[in-house]
C-alpha cells in the first residue's frame, strides 16, 4: 500500500509541477523602473543575499514573485537537485526547509532567514521604495 501512495504522489507532483511554473510566469508581476545608477546600487547591496529553494515549491514562488517586483537580483540555488547547496543549507541554516535566505554582512557573518513572510517582510523594509 506504501508502493501505491507513494507513486500517487509521485504521478501528481509531475501533472502539478508544469501548471504550477506556467501559473508563475504567467502572474509575475512587472519589476520596480530604477535608475541605471540606483539599480546597481541595490545590485550591490544584494550580491552577499542568496535564496535557497525549490523550482515548485508555492512559498518559494511566492518570494521569487516578490523578487521580481522589487527588481532585486539574488542568487538562487536549487536546494532540490544541487548536493552541495542542500548540504550548504542544512549546515547554515541547521534545517533543509526552503525558502531560506541567506544574509551575509561585510564582517562575513551569515544571517539565515527562514519562512516566506519574513523573507517578504525583510526585503520590502529593504528594497520597496514605494513604503
Amino acid at each position: 500500500m506504501r508502493i501505491v501512495i507513494r507513486y500517487f504522489f509521485r504521478a501528481l507532483r509531475l501533472i502539478l509541477t508544469p501548471v504550477v511554473l506556467l501559473w508563475e510566469k504567467l502572474t509575475t508581476p512587472k519589476g520596480i523602473a530604477r535608475t541605471p545608477e540606483a539599480q546597481r546600487h541595490i545590485d550591490a547591496q544584494t550580491a552577499a543575499m542568496a535564496l535557497y529553494q525549490f523550482k515548485s515549491c508555492p512559498f518559494c514562488i511566492k518570494v521569487r514573485r516578490e523578487l521580481a517586483r522589487l527588481s532585486l537580483t539574488i542568487e538562487l540555488r536549487d536546494a532540490q537537485h544541487d548536493a552541495q547547496h542542500r548540504a550548504a543549507l542544512q549546515q547554515g541554516g541547521g534545517k533543509p526547509q526552503v525558502p531560506c535566505l541567506r544574509l551575509q554582512d561585510e564582517q562575513g557573518s551569515e544571517q539565515w532567514l527562514y519562512e516566506s513572510d519574513a523573507i517578504i517582510q525583510l526585503l520590502r523594509s529593504r528594497f520597496d521604495t514605494a513604503a
